[in-house]
């Protein structure tokens, strides 16, 4: 069986990330949280930055709607850090996006409200116009999504030293650009792998216009798909953490 097949017949056997009860919970409006701009569905995409003393890091949940492991656990650094406290709990500087494809994650889908792939709709060097698969349609240009623009409009006005975008599948924490001193902390305390190469293929992902082509470290952690989203914030609380202390400001 070519690598290929085994990988989407593994895809096929993993569960299914667990519904939100509730998914607007997550979609968070206050407690000075700012509105990035409107998904394609017209829903709040929303930020709020925690001051810190050197470097800054950039924290991104909900890039496919459907993979709700991360969502749940931008929710509990929230409730923790953003609600009352007004600084960061690291030494650097943290820039919290919850949800950035809110279309998505209210309606359980992978996509945002257009149809399409947020993670192949960056303008890559290596993005293409026509989709691996139905799922992974990125769109009918580069940076068409204005969850795309939004996202890129943030790092401008907050360039970040590091980046951990939350997803789900197999668990590994995948490397993207110079982050392996974050990755080896995190897969430590999580017990996962570390892998440059996900294992097909992502074009116009955030990993490679952040990490690969502008030297960004950046981190697309993989929770393991399907388990209880209750346990994931106490699970990865340390790890996180743990990891933002080694942000520091680019040379």
């Amino acid at each position: 069986m070519s690598e290929e097949k085994e990988d989407k017949k593994e895809q096929a056997e993993l569960p299914p990330s667990r519904k939100y009860e509730n998914p607007e919970r997550a979609i968070h409006t206050e407690n000075g949280f700012q509105e990035l701009g409107k998904s394609a569905g017209g829903h709040p995409i929303t930020y709020k930055v925690l001051p810190g003393k050197k470097g800054r890091a950039l924290l991104v949940g909900g890039v496919h709607g459907n993979e709700t492991e991360g969502v749940a656990f931008m929710e509990g650094f929230v409730k923790e850090f953003c609600l009352d406290a007004s600084s960061s709990p690291a030494n650097c500087e943290i820039v919290v996006l919850p949800v950035l494809n809110p279309d998505g994650f209210l309606n359980y889908a992978r996509q945002n409200a257009n149809g399409v792939d947020l993670n192949r709709n960056m303008r890559t060097k290596d993005w293409q116009a026509e989709a691996l698969e139905p799922k992974y349609y990125p769109g009918k240009a580069p940076d068409s999504e204005p969850e795309t623009r939004a996202l890129l409009k943030l790092i401008e006005m907050h360039p970040p030293d590091f980046i951990i975008s939350f997803h789900s599948w197999k668990p590994m924490v995948n490397v993207n650009g110079p982050a392996h001193a974050f990755a080896d902390v995190i897969a430590k305390k999580l017990n996962y792998i570390i892998t440059e190469d996900i294992g097909y293929p992502t074009p116009g992902s955030l990993g490679t216009w952040a990490g690969w082509e502008r030297s960004i470290p950046t981190i697309t952690l993989e929770f393991e798909r399907g388990i209880d989203l209750s346990n994931i914030y106490s699970f990865a609380r340390n790890a996180i953490l743990s990891s933002l202390e080694l942000v520091h400001p680019a040379v």
